[in-house]
């Protein structure tokens, strides 16, 4: 998938009609648009070898920033700079390369990471922008039959092997008029004003999300072991809660946190006892109300009790709240047991301790009742 850098407009257009029987199709608007004394190309970035569609269209020189360098850099199109050490680095030997007037232009990619390129564009890094004052912006979209371009944390091999694969993918590259810095504008706001124009462009919305939180999300979602599910215990919870459509707009982010909030309530009514943040915290993890419960029943993770929870646990354990009760509850709780302070090893002494809890929770209401209306309340069933 390396396209040579040909030096002449007419083996370039060979070289795209190859691609094109290949199933490799490049189309441009607005190529008037290309200012000529541009030294900087900034576009969105949508698959691995959007440096090699723009390099069939004018020669440009794409820096490798997160490849290593070697035969396989060289081979994918990218341009060797040498270990930088720093952004700052980076940028003085940009600036170094583009004062040599014979060089091509470079294309760079602010974004730092690929996107789908359907919903909206990630947060503009900076350093791009402040290698020189002006920059010609430049769009790409890209289709493909029956799968989708871009896939989340794969490959350039995967993406290299599905574009031999699928009958043809198409790149819509649309140049745009340049753009110059103001003395007065700082590299963040020239940064965010393009990101702004390419996403009025492409049409997507311009988010603030940086590829870091890709990143992150991705390491997130590699980490979540598989949703195990326990039919009781879905049966006692119910059903998951469901996001608003208005939290839902907010974000994923804002979703998950509403998602991960409902699924610590119904852990904290079955077990009332652990703390709500130690609960938030396997939550995050596993992202299962099963497993969660499971986990903490089974001591993998370990946490203090709460001591007013404990407390209420000992004034409504069995033998107390029979005691309380009187005649009406003596058919109906168990026989009295001290309260529990630390779960049982054995599956069938928690289950029946936690039936013991219901219970005694069942007669303190029932009791409260008869001592407000002087009846009592008509029993359903639970």
């Amino acid at each position: 998938m390396a396209f040579p850098m040909l030096p002449h407009c007419h083996s370039r257009f060979v070289v795209r009609v190859m691609c094109s029987v290949l199933g490799l199709v490049v189309r441009q608007s607005d190529p008037q648009l290309r200012g000529t004394g541009i030294r900087v190309y900034i576009a969105n970035h949508v698959t691995h070898f959007d440096h090699n569609v723009i390099n069939l269209l004018t020669s440009c020189n794409t820096p490798a920033l997160n490849s290593a360098p070697g035969f396989i850099c060289w081979s994918r199109g990218f341009m060797e700079l040498g270990a930088a050490g720093s952004r700052a680095e980076l940028v003085d030997s940009l600036k170094a390369y583009s004062a040599h007037g014979e060089n091509p232009p470079l294309l760079l990619f602010p974004e730092e990471t690929a996107t789908n390129g359907r919903v909206g564009l990630l947060r503009f890094s900076s350093w791009p922008f402040s290698i020189l004052d002006a920059i010609q912006p430049v769009t790409l979209q890209v289709q493909r039959p029956l799968i989708t371009v871009s896939v989340a944390d794969s490959s350039w091999i995967t993406e290299l092997l599905w574009t031999f694969f699928v009958p043809f993918t198409v790149y819509q590259v649309r140049w745009m008029p340049p753009v110059s810095r103001p003395a007065e504008e700082s590299s963040e706001e020239f940064a965010l004003r393009v990101q702004e124009l390419l996403a009025v462009e492409l049409g997507v919305v311009s988010t603030r999300l940086t590829a870091a939180d890709k990143a992150e999300h991705m390491k997130r979602l590699r980490h979540v072991p598989p949703r195990l599910f326990t039919p009781a215990l879905s049966q006692s919870l119910g059903a998951r809660p469901r996001v608003p459509s208005s939290l839902a707009s907010a974000g994923p982010f804002a979703a998950e946190d509403v998602q991960i909030t409902g699924m610590a309530q119904r852990v904290k009514e079955v077990l009332p006892h652990v703390p709500l943040g130690i609960i938030h915290r396997d939550l995050a993890q596993t992202n299962c109300v099963d497993t969660t419960i499971a986990n903490l029943l089974e001591g993998r993770v370990p946490f203090v009790p709460e001591e007013t929870v404990a407390a209420e646990d000992a004034l409504l354990s069995p033998s107390t709240s029979q005691a309380a009760a009187g005649p009406l509850c003596s058919t109906t709780a168990s026989p009295a047991k001290p309260a529990v302070k630390q779960f049982a090893r054995s599956p069938v002494e928690r289950h029946l301790s936690l039936q013991e809890r219901k219970r005694a929770l069942y007669d303190h209401a029932r009791r409260k009742y008869m001592e407000k209306h002087g009846a009592p309340p008509a029993t359903g069933t639970r």
